[in-house]
């Protein structure tokens, strides 16, 4: 099967919705509100919805990689961010394996975010 497709969105759940369309927003990426309780969340042609509904183990469970052009750098502009102090969320800095290198980011509701990039 081939596909012709043009976009992939996650959908990911929220334990307080307003502080994780905050703690996104904080990250830069544009807000599109769709309902009271469901957002898309956009940066370039990439995005992801947020949705006011949370269970713990699927959370948990929720990983999402976003390939950047500078793991240092973006992790430098992520400690910028004090999104520890701000929303109590775990940052873990870059590491470098044989494939590439990432850094880790938490959500607050415990999504974890890998920002990495691949070697050539």
């Amino acid at each position: 099967m081939k596909h012709k497709a043009k976009s992939i969105r996650p959908f990911i759940g929220a334990k307080d919705f307003e502080i994780s369309r905050c703690f996104y927003q904080d990250l830069g990426f544009e807000e599109g509100v769709l309902d009271s309780k469901f957002s898309v969340f956009k940066t370039g042609d990439l995005a992801f919805y947020l949705q006011d509904y949370y269970d713990k183990s699927w959370n948990e469970n929720t990983m999402i990689f976003l390939e950047v052009e500078d793991v240092d750098y973006y992790y430098n502009e992520l400690l910028k961010l004090n999104l520890t102090e701000k929303y109590g969320v775990k940052l873990t800095p870059t590491k470098h394996f044989d494939w590439g290198s990432e850094c880790f980011l938490h959500d607050p509701s415990g999504v974890l975010w890998h920002f990495g990039k691949f070697n050539k």
